[in-house]
Protein backbone atom coordinates (compact mmCIF):
# COMPACT_ATOMS: atom_id res chain seq x y z
CA UNK A 1 0.00 0.00 0.00
CA UNK A 2 1.25 3.50 -0.86
CA UNK A 3 2.35 5.44 2.22
CA UNK A 4 0.72 8.76 3.04
CA UNK A 5 2.67 11.51 4.80
CA UNK A 6 2.24 14.96 3.20
CA UNK A 7 0.25 15.40 -0.01
CA UNK A 8 -0.18 18.67 -1.87
CA UNK A 9 -2.63 18.58 -4.71
CA UNK A 10 -5.46 20.20 -6.62
CA UNK A 11 -8.88 19.86 -5.01
CA UNK A 12 -11.86 18.73 -7.12
CA UNK A 13 -15.56 18.76 -6.21
CA UNK A 14 -18.16 16.04 -5.78
CA UNK A 15 -20.83 18.50 -4.76
CA UNK A 16 -23.59 16.01 -3.93
CA UNK A 17 -24.79 14.50 -0.68
CA UNK A 18 -25.31 10.75 -0.25
CA UNK A 19 -22.94 9.69 -3.03
CA UNK A 20 -23.14 5.90 -2.82
CA UNK A 21 -20.59 3.29 -3.80
CA UNK A 22 -22.52 2.33 -6.95
CA UNK A 23 -22.14 5.93 -8.09
CA UNK A 24 -18.42 5.80 -7.26
CA UNK A 25 -17.87 2.54 -9.19
CA UNK A 26 -20.95 0.94 -10.83
CA UNK A 27 -21.78 -2.72 -10.21
CA UNK A 28 -20.78 -3.98 -13.68
CA UNK A 29 -17.13 -3.26 -12.87
CA UNK A 30 -17.00 -5.45 -9.75
CA UNK A 31 -15.94 -8.63 -11.56
CA UNK A 32 -12.24 -7.89 -11.10
CA UNK A 33 -10.47 -8.08 -7.73
CA UNK A 34 -7.07 -6.83 -8.95
CA UNK A 35 -7.37 -3.50 -7.04
CA UNK A 36 -6.14 -1.67 -10.13
CA UNK A 37 -7.57 -0.46 -13.42
CA UNK A 38 -10.73 1.07 -11.94
CA UNK A 39 -9.69 4.72 -12.29
CA UNK A 40 -11.07 5.20 -15.83
CA UNK A 41 -14.49 4.08 -14.57
CA UNK A 42 -14.63 6.20 -11.42
CA UNK A 43 -18.05 7.94 -11.31
CA UNK A 44 -18.70 6.24 -14.65
CA UNK A 45 -22.42 7.05 -14.96
CA UNK A 46 -21.76 10.73 -14.25
CA UNK A 47 -18.52 11.03 -16.17
CA UNK A 48 -19.65 9.60 -19.53
CA UNK A 49 -22.75 9.99 -21.65
CA UNK A 50 -23.00 6.29 -22.51
CA UNK A 51 -23.12 3.18 -20.32
CA UNK A 52 -19.71 1.74 -19.60
CA UNK A 53 -18.78 -1.92 -19.62
CA UNK A 54 -15.75 -3.82 -18.23
CA UNK A 55 -12.78 -3.89 -20.60
CA UNK A 56 -14.17 -1.08 -22.74
CA UNK A 57 -11.75 1.48 -24.19
CA UNK A 58 -12.73 4.66 -22.36
CA UNK A 59 -10.63 6.92 -24.61
CA UNK A 60 -13.36 6.97 -27.28
CA UNK A 61 -16.36 7.31 -24.97
CA UNK A 62 -18.37 10.56 -25.03
CA UNK A 63 -17.62 12.66 -21.95
CA UNK A 64 -20.25 14.52 -19.96
CA UNK A 65 -19.20 18.17 -20.41
CA UNK A 66 -20.98 19.18 -17.20
CA UNK A 67 -19.18 16.74 -14.89
CA UNK A 68 -16.40 18.51 -12.91
CA UNK A 69 -13.77 15.77 -13.27
CA UNK A 70 -13.93 16.36 -17.02
CA UNK A 71 -12.98 20.04 -16.56
CA UNK A 72 -9.38 20.93 -17.41
CA UNK A 73 -9.05 22.91 -14.15
CA UNK A 74 -9.41 19.73 -12.08
CA UNK A 75 -7.03 17.56 -14.09
CA UNK A 76 -4.64 15.64 -11.85
CA UNK A 77 -6.63 16.36 -8.69
CA UNK A 78 -5.53 14.45 -5.58
CA UNK A 79 -8.03 15.82 -3.07
CA UNK A 80 -11.78 15.28 -3.42
CA UNK A 81 -14.20 17.62 -1.64
CA UNK A 82 -17.49 15.89 -0.94
CA UNK A 83 -20.73 16.35 0.97
CA UNK A 84 -22.57 14.44 3.70
CA UNK A 85 -22.68 10.64 3.87
CA UNK A 86 -20.09 10.03 1.16
CA UNK A 87 -19.58 6.34 0.32
CA UNK A 88 -22.97 5.11 1.50
CA UNK A 89 -24.69 2.07 -0.02
CA UNK A 90 -23.02 -1.31 -0.48
CA UNK A 91 -19.75 -2.16 1.22
CA UNK A 92 -17.76 -2.74 -2.00
CA UNK A 93 -14.04 -2.17 -1.49
CA UNK A 94 -13.83 -1.35 -5.19
CA UNK A 95 -14.97 2.20 -4.31
CA UNK A 96 -11.73 3.26 -2.58
CA UNK A 97 -9.80 1.22 -5.17
CA UNK A 98 -11.33 3.35 -7.94
CA UNK A 99 -10.67 6.63 -6.15
CA UNK A 100 -7.06 5.70 -5.42
CA UNK A 101 -6.46 4.34 -8.93
CA UNK A 102 -7.77 7.60 -10.41
CA UNK A 103 -5.21 9.53 -8.38
CA UNK A 104 -7.07 10.73 -5.31
CA UNK A 105 -5.19 10.45 -2.03
CA UNK A 106 -7.66 12.20 0.25
CA UNK A 107 -11.43 12.73 0.51
CA UNK A 108 -12.80 15.53 2.70
CA UNK A 109 -16.45 15.47 3.74
CA UNK A 110 -18.72 16.31 6.70
CA UNK A 111 -19.51 12.59 7.13
CA UNK A 112 -18.82 9.18 5.60
CA UNK A 113 -20.53 5.81 5.59
CA UNK A 114 -18.75 3.68 8.21
CA UNK A 115 -17.64 0.75 6.04
CA UNK A 116 -16.39 3.00 3.25
CA UNK A 117 -14.55 5.13 5.82
CA UNK A 118 -12.68 2.12 7.20
CA UNK A 119 -11.99 0.67 3.74
CA UNK A 120 -10.24 3.91 2.76
CA UNK A 121 -7.55 3.45 5.41
CA UNK A 122 -6.93 -0.11 4.23
CA UNK A 123 -6.22 1.14 0.71
CA UNK A 124 -3.99 4.18 1.16
CA UNK A 125 -6.78 6.75 0.99
CA UNK A 126 -7.23 9.32 3.78
CA UNK A 127 -10.84 10.22 4.63
CA UNK A 128 -11.09 13.46 6.62
CA UNK A 129 -14.22 14.51 8.50
CA UNK A 130 -14.69 18.26 8.91
CA UNK A 131 -17.55 20.42 10.08
CA UNK A 132 -20.03 21.08 7.26
CA UNK A 133 -19.44 24.84 7.45
CA UNK A 134 -15.68 24.37 6.97
CA UNK A 135 -16.26 22.02 4.03
CA UNK A 136 -18.63 24.56 2.50
CA UNK A 137 -15.97 27.25 2.89
CA UNK A 138 -13.43 25.03 1.12
CA UNK A 139 -15.90 24.45 -1.71
CA UNK A 140 -16.40 28.20 -2.14
CA UNK A 141 -12.65 28.89 -2.16
CA UNK A 142 -12.04 26.06 -4.65
CA UNK A 143 -14.73 27.33 -7.05
CA UNK A 144 -13.33 30.86 -6.81
CA UNK A 145 -9.73 29.92 -7.58
CA UNK A 146 -8.65 27.75 -10.49
CA UNK A 147 -5.84 25.39 -9.55
CA UNK A 148 -6.87 25.53 -5.87
CA UNK A 149 -4.44 23.31 -3.98
CA UNK A 150 -4.63 21.88 -0.48
CA UNK A 151 -1.74 20.45 1.49
CA UNK A 152 -2.69 17.47 3.64
CA UNK A 153 -0.14 16.93 6.41
CA UNK A 154 -1.05 13.64 8.06
CA UNK A 155 1.72 13.57 10.70
CA UNK A 156 0.67 17.05 11.89
CA UNK A 157 -3.03 16.31 11.23
CA UNK A 158 -3.50 19.58 9.39
CA UNK A 159 -4.95 20.82 6.12
CA UNK A 160 -3.16 23.91 4.80
CA UNK A 161 -4.97 26.18 2.35
CA UNK A 162 -3.31 28.37 -0.31
CA UNK A 163 -3.88 31.34 2.04
CA UNK A 164 -1.87 29.61 4.76
CA UNK A 165 -4.83 28.74 6.98
CA UNK A 166 -4.29 25.56 8.98
CA UNK A 167 -7.29 23.34 9.64
CA UNK A 168 -6.84 20.51 12.12
CA UNK A 169 -8.52 17.14 11.74
CA UNK A 170 -8.89 13.99 13.82
CA UNK A 171 -7.64 10.55 12.85
CA UNK A 172 -7.26 7.37 14.88
CA UNK A 173 -3.71 6.63 16.00
CA UNK A 174 -3.71 3.11 14.56
CA UNK A 175 -5.10 4.24 11.19
CA UNK A 176 -2.60 7.10 11.11
CA UNK A 177 0.28 4.71 11.83
CA UNK A 178 -0.81 2.35 9.05
CA UNK A 179 -1.16 5.12 6.45
CA UNK A 180 2.14 6.80 7.28
CA UNK A 181 3.95 3.46 7.04
CA UNK A 182 2.00 2.14 4.04
CA UNK A 183 0.64 -0.86 5.93
CA UNK A 184 -2.54 -2.60 4.86
CA UNK A 185 -3.80 -5.76 6.62
CA UNK A 186 -1.35 -7.96 4.72
CA UNK A 187 1.53 -5.60 5.46
CA UNK A 188 0.69 -5.63 9.16
CA UNK A 189 0.69 -9.43 9.16
CA UNK A 190 4.02 -9.65 7.30
CA UNK A 191 5.69 -7.55 9.99
CA UNK A 192 5.51 -10.76 12.05
CA UNK A 193 6.68 -12.99 9.20
CA UNK A 194 9.68 -14.36 11.11
CA UNK A 195 7.53 -15.30 14.11
CA UNK A 196 4.95 -16.90 11.82
CA UNK A 197 7.63 -19.10 10.19
CA UNK A 198 9.02 -20.06 13.63
CA UNK A 199 5.53 -21.04 14.78
CA UNK A 200 4.92 -23.12 11.66
CA UNK A 201 8.23 -24.98 11.99
CA UNK A 202 7.53 -25.79 15.64
CA UNK A 203 4.12 -27.21 14.81
CA UNK A 204 5.51 -29.18 11.87
CA UNK A 205 7.73 -30.95 14.39
CA UNK A 206 5.04 -31.37 17.05
CA UNK A 207 2.16 -32.36 14.78
CA UNK A 208 3.53 -33.31 11.32
CA UNK A 209 0.23 -34.94 10.30
CA UNK A 210 -1.38 -31.49 10.16
CA UNK A 211 0.96 -30.54 7.29
CA UNK A 212 0.74 -33.74 5.20
CA UNK A 213 -1.79 -32.19 2.82
CA UNK A 214 0.68 -29.38 2.06
CA UNK A 215 3.48 -31.71 0.92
Amino acid sequence: MKAFTVVKGIAAPMDLANVDTDMIIPKQFLKSIKRSGFGPNLFDALRYLDEGQPGQDTSNRPLNPEFPLNFARYKGAQVLLARDNFGCGSSREHAPWALEDYGFRCVIAPSFADIFFNNCFKNGLLPIVLDAQIVDRLFQAMYAQEGYELTIDLPAQQIITPAGEKIGFDVGEFSKHCLINGLDDIGLTLKDEADIHTFEKRWQQQAPWLFEALN
